[in-house]
């Protein structure tokens, strides 16, 4: 049996090896030739599984070890007997600390309070969800849309875009790219639609680049149609629009998801499902010994004088300050796929363990409901 790995997916060499023929390659160079012999393949997004690359190949099963598939022509692959696998919901957890940070930064950029704002949340899958819970345990006010959660849920706990529009001082999207259908998102945010927002919104992208048309996002900054925008995620990756860039509060090279714990379980997640789709012992596996950051999974917070907000965005930013990753993305816009490639080790807050001294009414729960651990003081 013959594998075809992209060299970026972590804690994956040796892995496999015991049972196949193992060949490794950066992930936009896959070929025609690469994977004709090849029985399975295991992907992230730069790697386009199509008719042009797979036609006549051996190819019969395609592990992708991340959230989205749209790089994976599903139809294709079905029509022709190619079984494919995703990672949903692996790096959720990551998101959800992304997205943590980015309303850490922007409450210090814009001066606000989070009980005074309203978050618009337009997508409610696994990483949706638990936006939400962020939102809330922060003390925002939530507004939730999700079309298809809606049909299939009944509307009652959700609004319609227009809504989340016209009532959100930030939105924030976490859809999949879908290119046509009812619920289509390609370009769901174009010119129309920032005519829609409220000259105060801010707009946060972390889903797919092509879900925001970009010309739009350039005219509706340029002509103050919104207050600003948040992008981790672009067209025409890794080639990003650097008249873009400049005019975006916050900047990254689409890492959002890239935590140590969301590169290992969408790992995890595509060993397991290769192996019991070809027999492999391997159906129980997951990487051991994740990396350490750089900062103390271990550190008292102190909330002597500090209000809620100051002491959650300190926690927060113990963990992680998107900061750093947009001040290199402006710094060096062309090197973008080595930035995603050399990431540095960043640990979910789940991995972190908290002391907290001179608590405040309150502050324990919320913690415990952005995923800290907690040590009680005597």
């Amino acid at each position: 049996m013959k594998i075809v790995i992209d060299d970026k997916i972590p804690f994956i060499k040796g892995v496999l090896e015991p049972y196949a023929e193992v060949v490794y390659l950066p992930g936009a160079m896959f070929t025609r030739a690469d994977v004709l012999d090849a029985d399975a393949l295991m992907i992230r997004t730069r790697t386009k599984c199509n008719e042009a690359l797979l036609k006549g190949a051996s190819v019969k099963f395609i592990a992708t070890a991340t959230i989205g598939y749209d790089h994976i022509d599903t139809a294709w692959c079905e029509a022709n007997g190619i079984v494919w696998t995703g990672a949903p919901g692996c790096n959720s957890g990551s998101v959800h600390q992304y997205m943590a940070s980015v309303l850490t930064a922007l409450s210090a950029h814009f001066g606000f309070k989070f009980e005074d704002m309203t978050l618009g949340v337009v997508g409610v899958g696994n990483v949706g969800s638990k936006v939400v819970r962020l939102g809330e345990a922060l003390g925002m006010t939530v507004l939730m849309n999700d079309p298809p959660r809606s049909e299939k849920e009944g509307p009652a706990q959700f609004v319609p875009l227009d809504e989340i529009l016209r009532m959100s001082d930030i939105i924030t999207l976490h859809v999949p790219l879908n290119l046509s259908g009812s619920h289509r998102t390609r370009h769901l945010f174009d010119q129309a639609t920032f005519k829609c927002l409220q000259r105060r919104t801010i707009l946060i992208n972390s889903s797919r680049g092509e879900v925001v048309d970009h010309i739009a996002l350039k005219n509706a900054l340029k002509h103050r149609d919104i207050s600003a925008a948040v992008l981790d995620v672009w067209e025409n990756e890794p080639n990003i629009d650097l008249e873009l860039l400049p005019l975006l509060d916050i900047a990254t090279p689409h890492i959002a998801g890239y935590s140590a714990d969301g590169k290992t379980n969408g790992t995890a997640m595509s060993v397991q499902a290769l192996s019991r789709f070809f027999g492999l012992p391997l159906t129980g596996w997951q990487p051991s010994g994740a990396p350490k950051p750089v900062q103390p999974l271990r550190f008292d917070l102190d909330c002597k004088g500090k209000n809620m907000q100051q002491c959650l965005c300190e926690a927060i930013r113990h963990t992680y300050s998107v900061d750093d990753d947009d001040g290199l993305l402006r710094a060096s816009p062309a090197t973008f796929e080595k930035q995603r490639g050399d990431y540095p080790v960043r640990r979910e807050f789940e991995a972190f363990t908290i002391t907290v001294k001179n608590g405040i009414p309150g502050i324990e729960g919320r913690l415990q409901t952005l995923g800290f651990n907690l040590i009680h003081e005597n």
